[in-house]
């Protein structure tokens, strides 16, 4: 809500007082979960210094602090004020004459009533804000009190239910995976089958590119790019792509492909005179397929997990909601120390489940 009365009082040298009230009910049998109040000044040197006082419907005026604006759109996040919090601790003890049996947080000691037991008060509260002003200047304020709502799989740091990110990350992580190991397998097999069947020079070439790629270590170059280049969803995909295209997995298929090239079959190719790209994409591919059809659906899995690897490194797409980025954005917000196990256990339950399902 925003300030319903301002209060002009004029000083001299072209100075005045402000004086802002909000007030407003507060019905509701849970404390929020967070209290912010949103700051929009004109001045033209000199940022104003704001005392704010907060009334309880008991008629208790609270002193909060006095907070000097940082610049004219500013925001002041009262509840991660721990000076505020340790006043409000020593209002408490005072009040009741001795230590409250609960942690006395700022939601807490605004809305809880003046008891050892931890107790909502309801009714009408009151935020005053104070400052002096220059001619010309002015001040506009607006008190946001958020409430506690967790949706059905639960909600981020910013109040996003998780649902959305665990829904729209499915066809993202499942077309990611499905994609990499497709398009990766299929070159492998051409160039396995072009090394195999062409032999000598070429053969030669192929397999001493795949022993470098082999060697290059895959995870730490993958980083590098993404962290050179900033690298969206598609470019990942792509430079997997390319770092797998001469995989350990053409070695393989040149192995087939050397085995198949002595059948009787096309030994009968090459007598009614079938070309190499004939014999190659007609008579040897469709005839190793099946044996490499198991190798793409477990490399699905492995696709998916490296993409999220990416993301908990925030090296992924900064712009989708992906399993791995929900995976990052709850260790960086401290989702396992706060005991918020269900912001991690739910994108790893929907890896392994992909996992499992292929």
């Amino acid at each position: 809500a925003t300030f319903n009365s301002f209060v002009k009082e004029r000083l001299n040298e072209g100075k005045y007082k402000v004086k802002g009230i909000l007030c407003f009910e507060y019905p509701y049998d849970d404390f929020p979960s967070e209290i912010n109040i949103f700051f929009t000044a004109k001045y033209k040197y000199k940022a104003p210094t704001i005392s704010i006082y907060w009334v309880r419907p008991d008629g208790s005026i609270l002193f909060l602090r006095d907070y000097t604006l940082r610049m004219q759109d500013d925001r002041y996040y009262l509840s991660n004020d721990l000076n505020v919090e340790a006043r409000l601790f020593d209002v408490f003890i005072d009040k009741i004459g001795k230590k409250p049996n609960f942690v006395v947080t700022v939601e807490r000691g605004l809305f809880a009533n003046f008891s050892a037991d931890l107790a909502i008060l309801k009714g009408q509260y009151r935020l005053i804000l104070e400052a002096v002003l220059s001619e010309g200047e002015g001040i506009n304020a607006t008190l946001v009190v958020y409430g506690i709502v967790h949706g059905f799989t639960g909600t981020d740091h910013c109040r996003r239910p998780l649902s959305i990110a665990l829904l729209w990350g499915a066809p993202i992580a499942l077309s990611f995976g499905l994609l990499a190991a497709v398009l990766t397998t299929a070159l492998n097999l051409i160039i396995g089958t072009i090394s195999g069947w062409y032999g000598d020079t070429v053969d030669m070439i192929i397999q001493r590119i795949v022993e470098i790629n082999t060697i290059i270590p895959f995870l730490p170059v993958l980083i590098l790019l993404s962290t050179l280049y900033k690298l969206d969803i598609s470019l990942i995909l792509l430079s997997i792509i390319i770092l797998n295209i001469f995989s350990i997995g053409t070695k393989n298929i040149r192995v087939l492909v050397m085995q198949l090239s002595t059948s009787s079959y096309i030994e009968a190719a090459k007598a009614y005179g079938a070309s190499n790209l004939r014999i190659i994409f007609i008579y040897i591919i469709p005839k190793i397929l099946p044996s490499i059809v198991p190798g793409i659906i477990s490399s699905v899995p492995n696709f998916v997990f490296l993409e999220a690897a990416l993301s908990y490194l925030g090296l992924g797409d900064p712009f989708l909601p992906t399993w791995g980025k929900v995976i990052s954005d709850a260790f960086s917000n401290g989702a396992f120390y706060k005991g918020y196990y269900y912001w991690i256990l739910e994108p790893v339950f929907m890896l392994v489940i992909t996992a499992l399902s292929f």
